[in-house]
């Protein structure tokens, strides 16, 4: 018998962007912004960010990760607002 090969195993350890906000109702949105349409929340930061985990996991199940091949290679990712 042959064993599937596990896609998500190829992105073990690859770290993505993703961007973290606070909506209207209080809820954390969390979107990668490296997958189109990836996103989730959560009622706080840290289960915003593991739900977006699952997300990102079942994105790359479905064939969703050949666009992180374009994802930058950066150790740091800064977003700032500034009023005007």
């Amino acid at each position: 018998m042959l064993k599937k090969k596990n896609k998500l195993a190829s992105f073990s350890g690859v770290q993505l962007p993703v961007v973290v906000e606070r909506d209207e109702d209080g809820m954390y949105v969390v979107e990668c912004t490296v997958l189109n349409g990836c996103y989730s929340q959560g009622q706080t930061i840290d289960e915003a960010l593991q739900n977006i985990r699952e997300a990102i996991s079942l994105a790359l199940e479905d064939g969703m990760g050949q666009e992180v091949l374009h994802a930058p290679q950066t150790s740091e990712f800064s977003l700032h607002l500034v009023t005007v």
